[in-house]
């Protein structure tokens, strides 16, 4: 294991400290980040989303821009707008950036914001510009949305698009912690109770861009690529597979889905110190990329069966050629 992967496993570990029993959603997290992709965190109140990413940003040392959406934001809140400016009788409009130009953005509670303040995301998550009265922005290399939102309390929320979930690299789904992780948590909020703030041993930003580099150069055999692939058809065609499939998926995932499965695949082998992708890595972050990209029929939701469940079935059925 080189200085580089060493790094990011520190990087890691820290996160894991602020936020406990949720390790799963922290390595989700250090792997979008090393695959330049963007990340959808649902998860019930009190679940450490929030947490999870300012814990990232604290460890990295890196801006973090807080948006809180409401049904009253306008795209200007997001993306920033000109501003009138008078200086030594010149007289002139300049940009004034929002919260989206820092590293880490955290678009906290997106449901609750209305369709064109969403929209206003689309060409910054999937572009990395503004455009703002004919001008465009470029946005930081190290540039990630880290979006939130609550599975409950729908009501007055505006529910994503479909065109705009499929723009997450991955959707993290964040369930209660178990008893033990619990107990560590009311131990650690105590512990912080007028304490100094603890402090993070901290990595450079570089390292996420050599991180990336290595991981380009991480190898995938035919035989894996053909299974990503065979996974992203099974959606598009489960009568393949099983009756059971073809009554529950209603439309497939796009080809976006095969670009993360490769993308995701390669950062989590990487992880582990290997230089190639095995099935076991596609499999392991098959859920959270596949999930918010199939659309259930009314038979699944009929049979009390959602996405995540098709996912399993999918791993199942869908066998390595």
């Amino acid at each position: 294991m080189n200085d580089t992967q060493q790094a990011v496993q520190l990087l890691q570990q820290q996160v894991q400290k602020s936020v406990i029993g949720q390790e799963l959603v922290v390595e989700r997290l250090i792997i979008a980040l090393l695959a330049s992709g963007n990340v959808l965190l649902e998860g019930l109140p009190g679940t450490a989303k929030t947490r999870s990413v300012k814990a990232l940003a604290k460890a990295m040392e890196v801006s973090l821009g807080r948006i809180q959406f409401t049904p009253d934001l306008l795209p200007s809140d997001v993306t920033g707008t000109e501003v009138y400016h008078s200086d030594g009788g010149h007289e002139l409009l300049k940009f004034q950036p929002g919260p989206l130009f820092n590293n880490l953005v955290l678009a906290d509670e997106i449901n609750r914001a209305p369709a064109k303040v969403q929209s206003a995301l689309l060409e910054a998550m999937e572009e990395r510009q503004v455009t703002v009265a004919g001008k465009t922005y470029p946005m930081s290399p190290l540039f990630m949305v880290l979006a939130t939102q609550n599975p409950i309390e729908q009501e007055g929320t505006y529910p994503l698009p479909e065109a705009q979930m499929d723009r997450f690299l991955m959707k993290v789904t964040i369930d209660y912690p178990e008893d033990e992780a619990e107990l560590a948590i009311i131990r650690l909020v105590r512990g912080e109770e007028g304490a100094p703030p603890v402090r993070f041993e901290t990595i450079d930003a570089d390292v996420i861009t050599q991180a990336r580099e290595q991981i380009q150069k991480v190898t995938v055999a035919e035989v894996v690529e053909r299974y990503m692939v065979a996974l992203v058809m099974a959606t598009r065609k489960p009568e393949l597979y099983s009756s059971d499939l073809q009554r529950w998926i209603s439309i497939g995932s796009s080809p976006r889905a095969s670009i993360a499965l490769d993308r995701c695949a390669r950062a989590h082998a990487w992880l582990r110190g290997r230089t190639h992708v095995t099935p076991e890595d596609v499999r392991a972050i098959a859920m959270d990329v596949l999930a918010h990209r199939i659309h259930s029929s009314f038979d699944a939701q009929a049979e009390g069966v959602d996405a995540r469940q098709i996912v399993e079935a999918l791993i199942q059925q869908v066998a390595v050629a």
